[in-house]
């Protein structure tokens, strides 16, 4: 299972990752973005840089919850990407979905995603902190 959570504000722009596996695997991503990205944008990368890290892991289904309602929207067919940069994140995702044999992204509310939520706030923050636990890196370019 996949959390994912992307955030955007003044000091800067992250999003949060949580990979569970099985038995019990469990990776924690904070990634801070070096570039300025929208509320939408920053929700698209976590979901992108979720879905490359649990492909990376060697995951052959994949189900992902996300508390953004345009994202899950967009990637379900509920509604469409009319923005030209929302079009091409999901594009991307579209792409990477083939490399699941099953893949599911679910709408969840804001309180079932909050530890998400707060490596996404950790990484959009100016100071950023250096929790030992938590893998914490800055994305360059998308």
């Amino acid at each position: 299972m996949l959390l994912v959570d992307g955030s955007s504000n003044q000091q800067g722009s992250g999003t949060g990752i949580i990979l569970e596996g099985p038995n019990g695997v469990l990776i924690e991503q904070a990634l801070r973005f070096s570039f300025k990205a929208s509320n939408n944008q920053a929700e698209y990368e976590a979901l992108i840089a979720g879905m490359l890290l649990a492909k990376e892991m060697g995951a052959q289904s994949l189900l992902a919850k996300s508390d953004s309602q345009l994202v899950t929207g967009q990637v379900t067919g509920e509604y469409q990407a009319k923005d030209p940069q929302m079009a091409a994140y999901l594009r991307y995702v579209e792409v990477l979905k083939r490399a699941f044999a099953a893949f599911e992204l679910v709408h969840v509310p804001r309180e079932q995603n909050a530890k998400a939520d707060l490596l996404a706030k950790l990484a959009s923050s100016s100071k950023g902190g250096r929790q030992r636990t938590v893998i914490q890196e800055t994305l360059k370019t998308r």
